[in-house]
């Protein structure tokens, strides 16, 4: 495990997530459902007074894609640093997310690298493919892949980020567009995917790592998508929210609207369900699903 460990410092400098059927959204699937027309919206700001969260975006939308790689790199290590620690019974502990355990959560990381490089593969070849070929078979994975062992788990975090690594190495054209549930988006955006599945799952592991452990630049960028992924969505409680940081944008249309601010992290992990509003200013009894 130690050279697994070492190896992987190496792998995952050069480096390119879903949640269980308990959870009430998937922000995978809603990603990836986001219309076309919304993704340029955000980036061009054609609604300028529903967000302001165009700067991450704008970078992928130019293929411009080595500093999310580069922060990506950093995630795995510290996911594979705090993973590498765990003994056989701490992976069959609940994780923070409903009914599934740590090996559940891990699982499902590894799957979810697999799922980006069949996209990233099938857009290479010109032959567009889906992120899993089903939810069955999805969810089948992450069921049969959660009853191995620890050291199989950690191995697997391992080297399907590697995998991933490697074949995020080989794309030459970042701009070319991925049909995908409900549009189609630059190849560039998976990285952005990757970075968030990561982390946010990082968090459910349970083993320590915070919202305040997030560093500034990955939570705005973070906080931008989630923004983003959430802008229509009426359904959600009617807030107006400011960071530290300058992101901006209105969410929802239920009950008396309010301003919320605070720092990027604790409003990404706030709009992603893992919180009740810590480290926030007046989000005092309003909750968000969770985001998967």
């Amino acid at each position: 495990m130690r050279e697994s460990r070492g190896s992987s410092r190496l792998t995952f400098r050069r480096l390119c997530s879903r949640a269980p059927a308990t959870i009430r959204r998937s922000v995978t699937r809603t990603m990836l459902g986001a219309a076309p027309d919304s993704f340029r919206t955000a980036l061009h700001g054609d609604e300028p007074g529903k967000a302001r969260v165009t700067f991450m975006l704008a970078i992928l939308n130019q293929g411009q894609v080595e500093p999310a790689l580069r922060r990506i790199a950093t995630a795995t290590q510290a996911l594979l640093r705090q993973t590498l620690d765990l003994e056989e019974d701490d992976w069959r502990a609940p994780s923070l997310l409903p009914g599934w355990s740590r090996a559940h959560v891990a699982s499902h990381i590894s799957r979810n690298a697999d799922a980006l490089r069949r996209v990233i593969a099938a857009a290479r070849d010109g032959e567009p493919a889906p992120l899993y070929p089903s939810s069955a078979a999805k969810f089948n994975d992450i069921e049969r892949g959660s009853e191995r062992s620890g050291l199989e788990l950690h191995v697997d975090l391992d080297t399907s980020a590697g995998e991933l690594a490697n074949l995020c190495e080989r794309v030459e054209d970042w701009l070319v567009p991925v049909r995908l549930i409900g549009g189609e988006f630059p190849l560039s955006v998976v990285t952005l995917i990757r970075l968030h599945e990561l982390t946010l799952h990082h968090l459910d592991l349970d083993t320590g790592f915070t919202w305040e452990d997030v560093d500034l630049i990955p939570a705005r960028w973070m906080l931008e998508w989630m923004l983003i992924l959430l802008r229509d969505d009426q359904s959600l409680p009617a807030v107006d929210i400011e960071s530290d940081a300058g992101v901006a944008a209105s969410l929802g249309g239920v009950g008396e609207r309010r301003t919320v601010t605070g720092p990027d992290a604790a409003l990404w992990a706030w709009v992603t369900g893992r919180t009740k509003g810590e480290g926030l200013t007046d989000a005092e009894g309003i909750s968000f699903p969770l985001a998967g």
